[in-house]
């Protein structure tokens, strides 16, 4: 498992900007968009693989993890 696949990548259609709009709660929101939905999940995957990397190379611990259960435990306390 890579440390990626601890974060919910989310790719959704955003009717004001009129594309797909790729976001990874807990680690960045909004960062990449397009026309194609796929190509924008791809795009997103590599930036939050880049992201992580940065935060590795800057000796940062990774924000917790919003894959699975976790993200739904968080929305719960938020709401």
């Amino acid at each position: 498992m890579k440390d990626s696949d601890q974060y919910a990548k989310i790719v959704e259609w955003s009717e004001e900007d009129q594309c797909y709009v790729g976001s990874c709660p807990g680690l960045m929101l909004g960062g990449c968009h397009g026309d194609n939905e796929l190509a924008v999940f791809e795009e997103l995957c590599h930036v939050v693989d880049e992201i992580l990397q940065l935060y590795r190379e800057d000796g940062k611990a990774l924000p917790p993890a919003t894959a699975g259960r976790d993200l739904v435990n968080q929305l719960q306390d938020v709401a």
